[in-house]
């Protein structure tokens, strides 16, 4: 199963992003075979409106099932429910910290956004 984190790194010693859809990167764990690869989510960073539904949008077409980032807005949070990726927002320092608390179950499932539209 695969699981997205936000991050403006490339490995999993790098902070995890407090932002969704201006993620500068995302991290796609494969938790079956314990590798990841990187993302790029450059054209929602620079979007002027709809960054949220873009990454949203790219998020679902990596096959992820879980996305762990700090915060989801209200129009990314439909579009990743619709698709059956479920929400996780997490508080950890680093991509390793946030994929411990997830993996260990110490994440909830978000039922709804935590932050309104056009949150920076």
């Amino acid at each position: 199963m695969k699981v997205v984190f936000t991050t403006p790194g490339d490995t999993l010693k790098d902070p995890l992003d407090n932002r969704f859809g201006r993620a500068a990167k995302f991290l796609i764990y494969d938790l079956d075979s314990n590798t990841f690869a990187i993302k790029s989510n450059e054209q929602s960073m620079t979007a002027a409106q709809g960054a949220g539904v873009q990454a949203a949008e790219s998020v679902v077409r990596t096959g992820a099932k879980a996305l762990v980032t700090g915060h989801c807005g209200p129009k990314a949070f439909r579009v990743l429910s619709a698709a059956g990726v479920k929400v996780f927002n997490c508080s950890a320092g680093t991509v390793a910290e946030a994929l411990a608390e997830y993996t260990s179950g110490k994440l909830t499932e978000a039922s709804a956004a935590d932050v309104e539209g056009h949150w920076v």
